[in-house]
């Protein structure tokens, strides 16, 4: 089942993320890209470069380009399937994953890998500015085991998207990512150019706005979803960015669609 594949102008470091489950070998093959088998469930054998191992939860495998590989499940499994571009990733991130194909996971990277998973499985497609978060996090986790702040900031804007509705504070946040409120600030600005009230608003407007798109949820259910008191909440605050109501935007998206 295919979950996601990245689209941007500039090169994106996650090209697609895909759920898989696998049966009998059908032969080695290659891509011209990396690529990590997370498994979610089950177990199954992986040859990389006639590397042998088994893959359960709790284990992965890093498969670089142009490398030979087979995969064979001999009873039920799952694995997330993450495709990599590694130009864009960082020097220590690149020189990790050289190192060695079988990894691992650390309690971060398992947790991450089980928050992906579950949000694949419920059919909560994560968006591609939520996989574009998450990947590096997960790297810095499989690779080095302790994150950077600015890749734990990445995590807590992975988890704003899918919990737009939550009590995002300012103290919240910088819980999550394990700084200060004032350190916190120079992070938003350093890497979005905004404050944290700012970026949680875009993202809860850009939810909303989705929702309204891809749904049928009554606009009051979505706007508190989406973290609105009411959806006279939701109504101003897309006046006052978009120019549109919530009824009129659902309305003019599905006559685009049609």
């Amino acid at each position: 089942m295919s979950i996601l594949t990245g689209a941007s102008d500039e090169k994106p470091m996650a090209l697609g993320l895909s759920v898989r489950s696998y049966g009998a070998d059908h032969g080695e093959h290659r891509h011209d890209f990396g690529q990590l088998v997370l498994p979610l469930s089950g177990f199954l054998e992986i040859d990389v470069n006639g590397r042998q191992a088994p893959l359960m939860p709790g284990r992965a495998v890093f498969v670089g380009v142009g490398e030979r590989h087979s995969q064979e499940g001999r009873q039920p499994n799952m694995s997330l399937i993450l495709d990599l571009d590694l130009s864009s990733a960082s020097p220590q991130a690149n020189d990790a994953l050289a190192a060695g194909s079988f990894l691992t996971l650390n309690p971060l990277a398992g947790k991450l890998v089980d928050y992906m998973g579950l949000m694949t499985a419920s059919g909560a497609a994560p968006s591609a500015q939520a996989l574009s978060h998450w990947t590096p996090l997960l790297l810095d986790a499989l690779t080095t085991g302790s994150p950077s702040a600015t890749s734990r900031l990445d995590g807590l804007l992975a988890r704003m998207e899918a919990e737009p509705g939550a009590d995002w504070t300012v103290e919240r946040m910088a819980e999550r990512v394990g700084v200060s409120a004032s350190r916190l600030h120079v992070l938003f600005r350093e890497k979005l150019q905004t404050t944290p009230a700012a970026a949680l608003a875009d993202i809860r407007l850009k939810q909303a706005a989705r929702w309204l798109t891809q749904t049928e949820l009554p606009i009051s259910e979505l706007a508190y979803r989406a973290g609105y008191s009411d959806q006279s909440a939701l109504t101003r605050a897309m006046r006052r960015s978009m120019d549109v109501t919530p009824a009129a935007y659902r309305r003019l998206s599905r006559q685009t669609s049609s």
